[in-house]
């Protein structure tokens, strides 16, 4: 893989979305999609992908999820003397500072906040800083895991074990209440993951709630699984607007395409607390023992007295070895991450889905309510070319090609939904319940 020849479309496979929703008035989420200049940039730094989701009155969600995408990145290229995942929470909590002196220098703003998560596909694998309840998921082999823990109400009680699975079931806590954000304090706890394995054809998703909050883990791997990314992220966002769309939804999908990506055994450990480039310093008092030990040597020479001008011309003599060492070593010396180990308790949540069959009739259940409602509607549609699309679903299934069946059904949905933002009419009544 060379710099000149470097095409990043032939190795990853990038699509992202955010919509505004069925009942929101702006958009407060926003994302980052920041790919490497080239195969060195890769390798210090990787791909750096982001969604957050604002909170706030007026604008100042909007602001504050801004903010945080636009800093990140910044801060992240910045601290290019320490390890990727160090870099990595740095630059989430100085975006924290930002948004805070922002949020307090302004009383239209105050208090206002985004969760965040980031994403990092590095030679080594992926590693994620996030803060809030928007998710970064990996699909691989018809599993979806959760890398990400969900700083909310719900999961931060569950982990202390202060209330039961039925409790959590019974919508008496309010799922949307969220632990942590960016913003409103001006410290924050930022939680880091990984670095998790990558492996050639892994797709990873970085969604804000107004995905996960209306499509199941099931339902999305299943999405993940068949369907290329551009065509999977426009789906998500149509099946939770058909589902009310309660708020924004922001996802970003990353398929791995090339076996360069994927995380070698040969990768060089990740070093905390070490210096990635440059010379490392020599500690300054260093200079003053190594100095004093040469002016002393120097002195008892001319004093003739060699017995003791011996002393500190070792002492001089090794400072000098060691400093040396230190100025040509390049790096400081520092901790390593490799093999098993990592950063946080990640993945969080696992689910395994089937090949596709089951989904693709639940698929079939919602396109065809969504077909119906089209004609109670008497909606101005393109009939010929959805009823073709119905039909090479249909065969598909009958034919035994769920994959086939998902993508001709997919399509459909997203026609009809393109048709629907198109209509005289307010669609936003229209709402297919999972």
């Amino acid at each position: 893989m060379s710099d000149n020849l470097l095409n990043w479309d032939a190795y990853l496979r990038v699509a992202s979305l955010s919509d505004i929703g069925m009942r929101r008035s702006n958009n407060q989420d926003n994302l980052s999609v920041s790919m490497a200049s080239g195969l060195e940039q890769w390798k210090r730094r990787g791909h750096l992908f982001i969604v957050a989701d604002g909170m706030g009155a007026h604008a100042a969600g909007e602001l504050a999820s801004k903010l945080a995408i636009d800093h990140i990145p910044h801060l992240y290229a910045k601290f290019d003397d320490i390890s990727a995942p160090e870099a990595l929470k740095k630059s989430v909590i100085g975006a924290n500072m930002e948004i805070h002196r922002r949020g307090q220098a302004n009383e239209d703003f105050h208090n206002m906040g985004t969760t965040c998560s980031v994403l990092s596909l590095l030679p080594q694998g992926a590693v994620a800083a996030h803060i809030g309840d928007s998710r970064i998921y990996r699909m691989r082999n018809n599993c979806i895991e959760q890398l990400t823990f969900d700083h909310s109400l719900v999961w931060e009680m569950r982990a202390s074990g202060q209330i039961t699975e039925e409790e959590e079931h019974s919508g008496k806590i309010p799922k949307n209440v969220i632990t942590r954000s960016l913003g409103p304090y001006p410290e924050c706890k930022v939680d880091v993951e990984g670095p998790f394995p990558v492996q050639l054809n892994d797709t990873f998703l970085l969604c804000s709630d107004g995905l996960t909050g209306q499509l199941s883990d099931e339902e999305i791997g299943s999405i993940l699984a068949n369907l290329e990314p551009d065509e999977a992220v426009r789906v998500l966002v149509d099946l939770a607007n058909l589902r009310g769309g309660p708020d924004n939804i922001t996802c970003i999908v990353v398929k791995v395409m090339h076996p360069q990506l994927a995380t070698l055994a040969s990768a060089q450990p990740i070093m905390l607390g070490g210096k990635n480039s440059g010379s490392p310093g020599i500690n300054p008092i260093s200079w003053v023992v190594l100095i004093a030990a040469g002016m002393a040597t120097l002195l008892f020479g001319f004093m003739m007295s060699w017995p003791i001008a011996i002393i500190p011309g070792v002492v001089f003599l090794g400072g000098l070895i060691w400093t040396l060492v230190q100025a040509l070593g390049g790096t400081d010396k520092g901790e390593l991450v490799y093999g098993n180990r990592r950063f946080g308790k990640g993945p969080y949540t696992r689910t395994q889905f089937g090949n596709g069959a089951e989904f693709s009739l639940k698929l079939k259940e919602t396109a065809e309510l969504l077909r119906n409602a089209a004609k109670t509607e008497d909606w101005k549609i393109d009939w010929e070319t959805l009823d073709d699309l119905h039909a090479q679903a249909a065969a598909a299934i009958k034919g035994g090609k769920p994959t086939e069946a998902i993508q001709f059904y997919s399509r459909s949905l997203s026609f009809l939904m393109d048709q629907l933002r198109n209509q005289d009419g307010d669609g936003s009544s229209i709402e297919l319940e999972p």
